[in-house]
């Protein structure tokens, strides 16, 4: 859903895209090189080659700008296409927010209140803005930057001037991210996962698209989805995941731009996707697909700029 934004005083236009409240001005796009290649390398034998091939075929009549990452721990197995390129944000950030929120609950040894609690829960299965502005302010971009040192996210750099939708990411670091959340380290307690993972496998049906696409039935799965429109390069859609079953523990994330519409960006991550669960998990039997409907007439909203 696209919110179209009235700003006063010596604000830009903006538009918000998933609740991303950003200006309306060129984002950084990446640099312009030779197409890169999808990598991929397995401790199964014949995997890697078989994930490159796929991955390649599925985008080789794509247009825009994509990035994948993944990663299976059973069978040692990564893939990666322009890994470091950055993109913005737009909402898969949130579960940066949720991840610095309970790392730095963590250092005074503090459960979240129930006012965090409820602006977590709206904020990853609902996507919801607002509850996502009210994190961002709280913690600040010092206790943000805190985490992603901590986390190793090295490359990601916080939106500033309260636009958390324009935060720089890319491939490496939301695979980091999802690493963290998905085994046991230093950074994120065994509570933080679960309790991380649980509102990722609680997203409302409508934003299950992306990553989840083609997963087989007998795999958890747990996704945050984000989608932007801006002045230049088209939609921004990105999809991150995390899935669990059939004997493999793996992640995905898939990150475009330039796409010309929403449903493009959604096509693209899905075509992908799909043909990395069918190669790590063959099977004939796939869980229940998510279909991505967009909205026939964007509801238009006058909201407040977020400054933090």
């Amino acid at each position: 859903m696209t919110h179209h934004i009235s700003l006063r005083a010596r604000v830009l236009p903006a538009v918000a895209a998933a609740g991303i409240l950003v200006p309306a001005v060129a984002g950084a796009a990446p640099a312009a090189a030779a197409t890169p290649q999808v990598s991929c390398t397995s401790g199964k034998a014949g995997l890697a080659a078989k994930l490159q091939k796929d991955i390649t075929a599925a985008l080789a009549t794509r247009s825009g700008t994509v990035a994948v990452g993944v990663r299976d721990r059973t069978t040692n197995t990564t893939c990666t296409l322009r890994a470091t390129t950055s993109y913005d944000s737009a909402s898969v950030v949130k579960v940066t927010v949720l991840a610095t929120l309970l790392w730095d609950a963590k250092k005074t040894n503090r459960y979240l209140t129930t006012r965090e609690s409820n602006l977590a829960t709206a904020m990853i299965t609902k996507s919801d803005n607002a509850a996502t502005t009210s994190l961002w302010n709280q913690l600040g971009v010092t206790k943000v930057k805190g985490f992603l040192a901590a986390a190793g996210m090295t490359r990601t750099v916080p939106g500033s001037g309260g636009y958390w939708g324009l935060t720089q990411i890319n491939v490496n670091d939301e695979q980091r991210l999802l690493s963290l959340i998905t085994a046991r380290n230093t950074v994120l307690s065994d509570t933080s996962r679960a309790y991380i993972l649980k509102l990722m496998g609680s997203v409302v049906t409508s934003q299950k698209w992306g990553t989840p696409a083609g997963a087989p039935s007998s795999v958890a799965i747990h996704v945050k989805n984000g989608w932007l429109q801006r002045a230049t390069r088209g939609w921004r859609v990105h999809s991150i995941g995390a899935f669990k079953g059939g004997g493999h523990d793996y992640t995905i994330t898939v990150l475009t731009d330039g796409n010309s519409t929403m449903t493009y960006g959604v096509n693209t991550i899905q075509a992908v996707s799909k043909v990395i669960h069918q190669d790590l998990v063959p099977t004939t039997r796939t869980a229940t697909a998510y279909r991505y409907t967009p909205t026939a007439t964007p509801r238009e909203a006058f909201v407040a700029v977020p400054r933090g």
